[in-house]
Order: structure tokens, then C-alpha cells, then sequence
């Protein structure tokens, strides 16, 4: 409803039509046209289609290794983590970062998903029989377009 002071929402705050608790005189950005909607949607399929195939090939190459993949898109409250392998008593975490080329896949992990992983993973240990106390390590696996896959162990202790 429009007021003298500038559009009202229902809730009673101030700004544009459409956006509830805007403030007065702020204009919104025009949405994109629907065909940009649909390359993006269609863009944003394509990428999770590569991604779960890039893990999926990631599953194979640990499991020719003899390592039981024991969890796929395991997520905690702080995040998730692609793929979780054991051998034994021992635990990997392990992101997969897939790009046109492993250099650009490696540079795609930040810190702060790095903190999370860590986050998720004490989240899962927390239900192992050793607790925090388990071995465990990260390691990022780098896939390239052409599917090649490069495996950076213990990836976070540098």
C-alpha cells in the first residue's frame, strides 16, 4: 500500500513493492528475463550433473585404492562433505573440486569451506568408537575436464 512516507508492506516496514521491509525511495534491481532465468537454471543443472559425476568417479578411484566408501554427501549442521572413504580404523574426507583444469579446480577451495569440511568432519567422528580420537585425513581430489583426477592427500595440514 502506498503512504505518504513510501510503500508499507503488510508487515508495516517501509519500502518497494515486492520487497517487504525495504526501506522508502530504494528501487530494486529489474529481475533477469526469464530466458536468462532458464541458461542459468540450465548452467546450474549442468554444473551439479558434472559435480556428482566427478564424485562418483572419485568413489571408484578410492574404492580400485581398497579403500569402502562409507558416506557420499555426508552433511553435518555446519556443512557437508563430498565423500567420506575408510580403510581400516582410518578415516578420509575427502573434497572434490572439478574444473577445466586441476590447477583451477585447487584454486576453488577457500579457507572458510576448508573450516567447514574440518567442522563436519568432528561432527562425524563424534560418532566413530575412537570419537576425535580416530585417524583420519583430508584430502582433495582435483578432477579436470577430460575426467583426469588428481588426489592432494592430507590436503589441509599445509
Amino acid at each position: 500500500m502506498l503512504t505518504d512516507g513510501g510503500w508499507e508492506d503488510r508487515r508495516g516496514g517501509f519500502g518497494n513493492p515486492g520487497r517487504p521491509g525495504g526501506t522508502a525511495g530504494a528501487t530494486a534491481a529489474p529481475a533477469p528475463a526469464p530466458a536468462v532465468r532458464r541458461v542459468r537454471s540450465r548452467r546450474g543443472a549442468a554444473a551439479y550433473r558434472s559435480g556428482l559425476a566427478a564424485e562418483e568417479a572419485t568413489a571408484r578411484h578410492y574404492e580400485r585404492l581398497g579403500r569402502v566408501i562409507a558416506a557420499r554427501r555426508w552433511r553435518g549442521s555446519g556443512g557437508e562433505i563430498d565423500l567420506i572413504a575408510r580403510q581400516g580404523d582410518e578415516l578420509v574426507f575427502i573434497e572434490v573440486k572439478q574444473a577445466r583444469s586441476c590447477a583451477e579446480a585447487a584454486l576453488r577451495l577457500t579457507p572458510r569451506q576448508m573450516a567447514r569440511i574440518m567442522g563436519a568432519a568432528s561432527e562425524f567422528l563424534a560418532g566413530e568408537p575412537r570419537g576425535q580420537a580416530s585417524f583420519c585425513r583430508f584430502d582433495v581430489a582435483l578432477v579436470d575436464a577430460a575426467g583426469r583426477i588428481e588426489v592432494v592427500e592430507n590436503a589441509f595440514a599445509a
